[in-house]
C-alpha cells in the first residue's frame, strides 16, 4: 500500500523549470560497454524514467542506443525520460562548453538533455575531441611524467556558458556536481539561472546533514550518487568491509521490513528528501532498486541509519589527484 509520502516519492522533485526529476534514476558510471545499452533499455522497461550519464563515463553512445530501443519498442516517449549528463573538467572554458554539450547530444542521439551538470569544480587544460575522448584526468598519457594539468578558469565563466545552453534549448535544466556549500553560495550570488541540482556523494556512511539542510534552505535539489556506498569502489581498492549493505543496523531494519539492505539505504535517502542514482546492470537489481515506494521507515529508523555516519567519502579528488601529479582537495 502506498501512503501519500510514497506516492510523492514515486513521482519526483519538481524543478524550477517545471520539470519533474524522478526520485530514483539509473546511474551508468562504470557500466561496461557492451552491457550498459541493454541495461538502460531494461531499466526503462522496468519503469525507470531517469537516466544519469556523463561524458567521462565513456558510454554515452550505448546509453543512447538503449534509450532509442525502448522508445522504438513503445515503452516510453522521449519526453517521458529525464536524461542527465555532465560537462567534463577539460571543457570549462566558455568556448568549449557548447561543443562539449553538442558532442554529448550527438553520442546520445538526443536533441536536448533534461539536466546538464558541471561534473567537478576542477578545471583542466583542454584536450581536443580528436586527440582523446573522453579526455579523462591525465592531460597527456604518453608524456614522460603523465599528470593532470590545471586550467585557470573561474566557475563563473563556465556557468555563463552553461546558462547559454538553456537559452539555446540544448539543456532544460543546469546544475553542478561535487560542489560544497561555500562554492554553491558563491555561485548563487552571480548566477542568472539558478543551479537546479547539485549531485554529490551521499550514503549512510557519508550523511552530510549540513549540506542537505543548506540545499533545502536555498531550494537546490540534491541528487545522491553512490547511494549504496562502497560497491562501485571495490575494484578501485576499497574494502568490501566498508559496504553499508552488510552493516548490522541496515540488515536488521531490512529484515524487519522484509526488504533488502539496498532498498533500506535507498528508502532512507528518499525520505531525507533527495533523488538517488544507484547503478546496476542486472535486471533483478534494477527492479529491486526501484521498488522502494511501498513502505516507510520510521523516524527512529531514519535516525538510526543516519547515526551510522563515518564521514567516509569514497570519491575524493583530494586523495586520488595526488597520484596524478596534483593535489586538489575540493572538500577540504
Amino acid at each position: 500500500r502506498q501512503t501519500g509520502l510514497t506516492k510523492m516519492a514515486a513521482t519526483g522533485t519538481k524543478l524550477a523549470s517545471g520539470q519533474v526529476m524522478p526520485f530514483i534514476g539509473l546511474g551508468t558510471w562504470k557500466a561496461a560497454k557492451g552491457v550498459v545499452g541493454k541495461a538502460v533499455e531494461e531499466a526503462l522497461h522496468a519503469g525507470y524514467r531517469h537516466i544519469d550519464c556523463a561524458c567521462d563515463y565513456g558510454n554515452e553512445t550505448e546509453v543512447g542506443e538503449g534509450i532509442r530501443a525502448a522508445i522504438a519498442a513503445g515503452v516510453c516517449k522521449r519526453e517521458d525520460i529525464f536524461v542527465t549528463s555532465k560537462l567534463w573538467n577539460t571543457f570549462h572554458a566558455k568556448e568549449h562548453v557548447l561543443p562539449a554539450c553538442k558532442r554529448t547530444l550527438a553520442d546520445l542521439g538526443l536533441d536536448y538533455v533534461d539536466l546538464y551538470l558541471i561534473h567537478f569544480p576542477i578545471s583542466l587544460k583542454y584536450v581536443p575531441f580528436e586527440t582523446r575522448y573522453p579526455p579523462e584526468w591525465i592531460h597527456d598519457p604518453t608524456a614522460p611524467a603523465p599528470k593532470m594539468e590545471l586550467a585557470d578558469i573561474p566557475i563563473s565563466e563556465t556557468w555563463q556558458a552553461m546558462e547559454a545552453l538553456v537559452d539555446a534549448g540544448l539543456a532544460r535544466n543546469i546544475g553542478v556536481s561535487n560542489f560544497n556549500a561555500q562554492l554553491l553560495m558563491d555561485l548563487l550570488k552571480t548566477a542568472r539561472i539558478k543551479p537546479a541540482v547539485n549531485q554529490v556523494e551521499l550514503h549512510p556512511y557519508l550523511v552530510q546533514e549540513q549540506l542537505v539542510a543548506y540545499h533545502a534552505k536555498v531550494g537546490v535539489t540534491i541528487t545522491a550518487y553512490s547511494p549504496l556506498g562502497a560497491g562501485s569502489y571495490v575494484p578501485l581498492g576499497v574494502s568490501e568491509s566498508e559496504s553499508v549493505l552488510t552493516d548490522p543496523a541496515i540488515v536488521a531494519i531490512a529484515t524487519k521490513h522484509g526488504k533488502t539492505p539496498a532498498q533500506i539505504a535507498l528508502r532512507w535517502g528518499v525520505q531525507r528528501g533527495y533523488n538517488l542514482v544507484p547503478k546496476s546492470t542486472q535486471v533483478a537489481r534494477l527492479k529491486e532498486n526501484l521498488a522502494v515506494f511501498d513502505f516507510e521507515l520510521s523516524y527512529e529508523e531514519i535516525t538510526a541509519i543516519s547515526a551510522l555516519n563515518r564521514n567516509r567519502r569514497f570519491n575524493d579528488p583530494g586523495v586520488y589527484t595526488t597520484f596524478m601529479g596534483q593535489f586538489y582537495p575540493i572538500f577540504a
